[in-house]
């Protein structure tokens, strides 16, 4: 593929991971706005958060590469398995490595390498961590509708790119209000809330190069971004949203995500 034909997927890429960049840092605009605290709605936030998550991985991601592998010398569903299964594995190692603090969680409970790095910068870390899948599933959705399979398109990528945007609202302000909640001034809970996001359009441009580099590998990046986040749900937002015992008001926010999603991918991608 050359330049001139490579360049508009990787600028709708960017320009996809700056719109969740900037709803991000929408959300963290609330912390100027608000001086109360609700850990319900924040639990319901998360909840939310997951039940998108959870629905990209499928609706977007894992079905369009069963599809797309289909007619094959393999199995359909080899290509997505192994593809999450490097994706797991790479959010995994990331976990393990990378000092970050779960929100809602106390400063003993820093995951990753020991440091001594503040709350702020460890909890700016931890919202990093499921922000890169979700980059890469956006440029991934782009790369795949220029290089033209059937099975993806790209309103169906502008609709992803929509669906992560909404759930980053939330993510912002769960980052931001914590830290004012915290003593850190407000200007300073919106700077590290929306620098949460900053990976995204980065990650976004790296997943559209991976496809138009290599189309034959599209399937496996499709389920390494589904692992990927997958593995971040499980693993940190679901755990997260049912901490402080809002366990009813979490539960309804995932599936009220899920759902939305859901309408998003199929009612208009």
């Amino acid at each position: 593929m050359n330049t001139a034909s490579a360049f508009s997927p990787l600028l709708a890429a960017l320009a996809a991971g700056i719109f969740t960049w900037g709803c991000t840092a929408l959300g963290a605009c609330v912390v100027f706005f608000t001086r109360r605290f609700s850990q319900k709605l924040m639990d319901g936030m998360l909840g939310f958060t997951a039940g998108v998550m959870l629905s990209v991985s499928f609706w977007s991601l894992l079905a369009p590469a069963v599809q797309m592998s289909e007619g094959g010398n393999i199995p359909s569903w080899v290509p997505p398995a192994g593809g999450f299964l490097i994706g797991v594995v790479f959010l995994r190692l990331l976990d393990k490595l990378l000092p970050h603090l779960h929100i809602n969680f106390s400063m003993n409970e820093a995951e990753g390498i020991k440091t001594s790095w503040k709350r702020s910068t460890l909890l700016i870390l931890a919202i990093t961590l499921h922000n890169i899948p979700e980059g890469l599933a956006i440029g991934i959705a782009f790369g795949a509708a220029a290089a033209g399979f059937p099975e993806a398109s790209f309103s169906g990528a502008l609709v992803l790119a929509l669906g992560i945007g909404i759930q980053n609202f939330p993510e912002g302000f769960a980052v931001s209000f914590p830290l004012y909640r915290e003593g850190v001034s407000r200007l300073k809970s919106f700077w590290y809330g929306q620098l949460s996001a900053v990976v995204e359009p980065i990650a976004s441009v790296i997943g559209a190069l991976a496809v138009l580099a290599a189309r034959p590998l599209l399937p496996y990046a499709m389920g390494f971004a589904a692992g990927a986040m997958l593995f971040v749900v499980i693993e940190e937002v679901i755990p997260e949203s049912q901490r402080n015992g809002n366990t009813d008001l979490a539960t309804g926010g995932a599936m009220l995500g899920f759902i939305l999603m859901m309408a998003l991918d199929v009612g208009l991608g």
